[in-house]
């Protein structure tokens, strides 16, 4: 089979075009591994007033206890300036705060300094956001990420896969459902683009491209791999399992507040202080992404202390059960991952639809109204201290 340099595949920001920015909380606490410590950071952030409120909030340049701002798209947050604000804590909600490590995050816009609304607008259960991972010099282990939490990790750019909620409007160039559906000879649809993608995705010099095919059986079995890597991704529906009875399982009972974590590969161990976990396949401890190892970026999430006096030292006193329960998920996804195509093995895009043929074919160059966000206000949001705007 002749040999395929990619080197007129489609960039992957000119097939999903619209694109945003990361979120940035500005702080770090209002996001936590355990929705408790939240509201108890958020009780404790009340109970102080004038100069001691302040403080804790932990003020920058684009928000402090007296900024005004409008409430988030979708959420029920207040909106009087957080200096005289009471109440209960808004319901924390799950979100994507690193690769593999879902969090929880207060949805207040007071609290976070750049929120991204246009990302909120668009979040719902059908929704699935592809996260770039950060730029590394030899990057291994996945270079998007799929999810469907909202992403407030640092990243590159977010790309939903539509534009409009309800999985309206797939954030797709213009007329590639067409042209992929003459060439393949039949019309896919927006997850499946979105699943060859991530199988697909290669680093180019301009970016990250991704080589297209028009051979049905390379499209199909190529869909096939990144719908089971959009499953063990999302961890939606069914729980993933490893085969051949080789399910990891605490060993030994984990400390109230484990110390540290290490490998042990002889023993195929997990080692959390006193605390074991066994069988943890070799690939599960090495799986990276953005150049750091997944389960040791999990754990420093969790393990981290705040300074003495902030809010972000509000944390569980004992390691929480479903902290272990959410490890040992973790370690079954990131070895069925490493074993699954592209990372497991090598392939080859034939009859590739390149750059140019889609130029030839008016799908590139993509309209600026594509890169655009697509306007989705069907009801008033309530900005600063109550008030709706006029549209």
């Amino acid at each position: 089979m002749p040999r395929v340099t990619h080197d007129d595949a489609p960039l992957l920001a000119d097939l999903m075009p619209w694109s945003v920015a990361s979120p940035r909380l500005g702080r770090g606490w209002p996001a936590a591994p355990d929705a408790a410590s939240l509201k108890a950071r958020w009780d404790a952030l009340l109970k102080a007033e004038g100069p001691d409120r302040e403080a804790l909030f932990e003020p920058t340049r684009a928000r402090t206890t007296h900024t005004a701002v409008a409430q988030l798209p979708g959420r029920t947050g207040g909106t009087e300036r957080l200096a005289r604000a009471a109440g209960p804590c808004p319901d924390p909600v799950r979100v994507l705060a690193g690769p593999f490590d879902e969090q929880w995050l207060i949805p207040d816009h007071r609290l976070i300094d750049v929120a991204r609304p246009e990302l909120w607008r668009v979040a719902d259960e059908r929704q699935i956001f592809t996260v770039e991972a950060a730029a590394t010099p030899a990057p291994r282990g996945p270079l998007l990420l799929a999810t469907s939490l909202l992403p407030v990790a640092r990243a590159a750019r977010i790309r939903p896969l539509y534009r409009r909620p309800g999985a309206a409007d797939p954030n797709l160039a213009p007329g590639l459902l067409d042209h992929l559906a003459v060439r393949l000879g039949h019309r896919p649809q927006a997850p499946d683009v979105l699943a060859w993608i991530l199988t697909a995705v290669r680093p180019g010099p301009s970016g990250l491209v991704v080589p297209l095919t028009g051979d049905a059986e390379v499209w199909a079995r190529g869909v096939e791999w990144g719908r089971r890597l959009l499953w063990l991704m999302r961890r939606d529906g069914e729980r993933p399992k490893l085969p051949g009875g080789r399910r990891p399982y605490v060993r030994a009972a984990l400390p109230a507040r484990p110390p540290a974590l290490r490998y042990d590969r002889d023993e195929e161990a997990l080692l959390l202080g006193e605390g074991r976990i066994a069988p943890v396949p070799a690939e599960a401890w090495d799986f990276e992404a953005g150049g750091v190892r997944v389960l040791e970026r999990w754990f420093e999430a969790r393990v981290a202390e705040g300074d003495p006096g902030t809010l972000g030292a509000i944390r569980p006193a004992e390691w929480p059960q479903e902290w272990t329960s959410q490890l040992l998920e973790l370690i079954t996804v990131l070895a069925l991952l490493s074993r699954t195509p592209p990372f497991s093995a090598s392939w080859q895009v034939t009859d590739e639809i390149t750059a140019t043929e889609l130029r030839a074919a008016g799908v590139l160059p993509v309209p600026e109204r594509a890169r655009r966000p697509a306007t989705v206000l069907d009801h008033p949001e309530e900005g600063p201290e109550g008030q709706f705007a006029l549209v």
